[in-house]
């Protein structure tokens, strides 16, 4: 009866998280989709050749990052248009958040925190739930934790297995985030070397191997008796020390003030599956990009004028300073205890987080099995009733109207103003100046001057660009020349570099702006002569760029 009960909690609890995430999806797309869906169409016809098709620049090499993503995203437009990637990400923001309850219900067996938990996850990544590549590995991330904890608890091929497969999908669907599989290993893997480290320091090994070595050498020859019982005896003392050692030690860690320190042997054979998982970055057609796209991407200036790589500022971020004072009330002030493969992974993620905004994504998802850990450990302290006991006090029929009345709720208000919202919104995109330029224009011949924000659209349209989102692609690491095209759009658009000069040294014919930008600003005050005004709405502006004499 109880198993039932549970089963029927379970299926609420997925059916309502399924229904907070779909509330939770955008409606309007990010720009980045609008360039993947043309990526997938380039590589559905003449598949992967290094050289980016759609920017007027000549000759760009480009990486395609996230080829087996792009790829899916177009077969899904070609089928079912605009819709279908909705519905793909409503899905895919559903199995995450089915996923992080999943994980978190299986590693700390509980159900109720790991609900309340997974809503509130959900809801700190509402700006990442896009139609992008990233919403795919959040999944894949989530389940890398459960796969490397069930490994290291039973050791079962199954796991290991999963644990192989999850970097082949990362290095063909989202090659810049295959590295940071790999971090997720790492705390695990200090927690095991330390505790090597501390048994040949406590234990002494190293001194009890270099005795008996003597002793052998020493029976090797003749008359050495004395000098043999006398390491002996000096042996014998020591290994009584390290037996009191050890018993001292044992209850030490069976009850540790704080961080709970263990050695599983099975960590070696998970530094084995890692290394195995290492050469997974050669099984796509990128060649070695998967191990060289992320350096890359540092070396250059990208990531200093992105949003969401700059690095955070925790009094903008309410949710993260909220997180990071929660994890050390609990650790300061209860009696809650922490495992060290725990805290590693804190630590390193909140560090991560600080250093660049969008891995609040990681540490929000990581670090809720951490926190689901740490407050079923202060229900079994502090509080007398167990999990089931409180669960059959809630989970009657009023109160299970109420939870489904309360979420139904929540999930209206946050999904009630997203009724009204267009796939493309035209206050972002260019949609109308877009048709005026297809229909008036020689693409041929134009060279237009873009900004960023919209590039990807114009990609979509058909319309060559100037830039895009695809950042890294006019960078010199990437892009193989010399001219730092990212660069010179960031000075040109915050008036650091007089965008005449830019005109003149890229030899543009045209210009799209955003009416209320600085360029077109200066343009329509001071050099209007310059310019020929080829069509405006209320967002957007085209000129062409009057030819001397």
């Amino acid at each position: 009866m109880e198993k039932k009960k549970s089963v029927k909690i379970t299926i609420l609890a997925i059916v309502l998280i399924a229904i907070f995430c779909i509330a939770l999806t955008p409606v309007t797309f990010q720009n980045d989709t609008y360039y993947t869906i043309k990526v997938g169409e380039h590589i559905a016809q003449y598949g992967i050749d290094g050289k980016d098709p759609f920017s007027w620049h000549e000759n760009l090499g480009y990486t395609y990052p996230h080829w087996g993503y792009d790829l899916i995203t177009y077969f899904i437009y070609q089928a079912f248009g605009f819709t279908g990637i909705y519905i793909t990400t409503c899905i895919l923001s559903v199995i995450l958040g089915i996923t992080i309850y999943g994980v978190n219900r299986k590693l700390v067996k509980n159900q109720m925190f790991s609900f309340v938990i997974t809503i509130a996850v959900m809801y700190i990544l509402r700006g990442y739930i896009a139609a992008r590549a990233q919403l795919v590995t959040f999944i894949l991330f989530a389940l890398t934790i459960y796969f490397i904890e069930k490994f290291i608890e039973t050791k079962k091929k199954r796991y290991a297995i999963g644990l192989i497969s999850i970097p082949l999908a990362i290095a063909n669907l989202h090659v810049a985030v295959f590295p940071f599989y790999f971090v997720l290993y790492l705390p695990y893997i200090a927690e095991y070397v330390l505790a090597l480290l501390a048994d040949m320091i406590i234990y002494r090994k190293l001194e009890v191997i270099s005795l008996k070595r003597k002793i052998k050498k020493m029976m090797k020859k003749v008359g050495q008796e004395e000098k043999i019982e006398t390491l002996k005896k000096e042996l014998k003392e020591l290994e009584g020390k390290i037996d009191k050692i050890k018993v001292k030690r044992t209850k030490e860690l069976q009850n540790p003030y704080k961080i709970q320190f263990t050695k599983n042997s099975n960590v070696k054979w998970l530094i084995v599956i890692m290394i195995i998982c290492l050469l997974t970055g050669l099984m796509t057609p990128l060649g070695t990009t998967p191990y060289t796209y992320l350096a890359k991407t540092m070396q250059g200036n990208t990531t200093q004028n992105i949003n969401e790589h700059l690095p955070m500022t925790l009094a903008n971020s309410t949710e993260a300073i909220c997180t990071i004072i929660l994890f050390l009330a609990i650790l300061i002030f209860t009696k809650a205890k922490i495992r060290l493969s725990d805290l590693f992974m804190v630590g390193g993620l909140c560090y991560l987080m600080l250093g660049s905004r969008r891995q609040i994504t990681m540490f929000t998802i990581v670090g809720s099995i951490i926190l689901n850990r740490l407050l079923m450990q202060l229900m079994n302290i502090y509080v007398k009733y167990k999990e089931e006991e409180i669960l059959d006090k809630i989970c009657n029929k009023i109160g299970i109207v109420i939870i489904i009345g309360v979420m139904l709720g929540i999930s209206y208000y946050l999904g009630k103003d997203k009724l009204k919202d267009k796939f493309v919104d035209e206050k972002t995109y260019p949609v109308k100046a877009s048709d005026f330029i297809l229909e008036n224009i020689d693409l041929g011949t134009a060279r237009f001057y873009n900004e960023y924000n919209y590039g990807s659209y114009m990609i979509f349209r058909g319309i060559p660009v100037f830039i895009d989102s695809r950042a890294d692609l006019y960078a010199p690491e990437f892009s193989g020349k010399e001219e730092d095209i990212f660069s010179d759009f960031i000075d040109t658009s915050s008036i650091g570099k007089f965008y005449g000069d830019t005109f003149e040294k890229y030899d543009i014919t045209h210009i799209i702006a955003y009416k209320n930008s600085k360029m077109n600003m200066i343009i329509t005050k001071t050099e209007k002569n310059k310019y020929k005004e080829l069509y405006q709405d209320e967002q957007f502006v085209v000129y062409e760029i009057k030819k001397e004499g």
